[in-house]
């Protein structure tokens, strides 16, 4: 089941969403997030949402604000994977 996880994500056209990857392997949302974190630890996938705040830095918008989840600016969407791409050797 973590492979067949692996190649939905892999397949999609661009982030999946964790309803949709549940409702198209029929798995609860639970348990296929703790799927989906194996494969986030493991480097193969990448939590947009955690990117996202990664990314957001204190004040970077002009505001007071701690980061993506308190930004004022930032709209607060269905958490979403993509695949991890390589990074190009030099």
């Amino acid at each position: 089941m973590l492979h067949q996880v692996l190649r939905m994500v892999e397949t999609a056209q661009g982030p999946v969403t964790l309803n949709e990857l549940s409702r198209k392997l029929m798995v609860e949302p639970a348990v296929l997030e703790s799927m989906i974190q194996f494969w986030v630890r493991k480097g193969r996938l990448v939590d947009e949402d955690a990117a996202a705040e990664t990314s957001c830095t204190t004040g970077s918008c002009g505001g007071s604000c701690t980061g993506a989840a308190s930004c004022a600016f930032v709209a607060k969407m269905p958490r979403s994977y993509s695949i991890k791409l390589e990074k190009p050797k030099n």
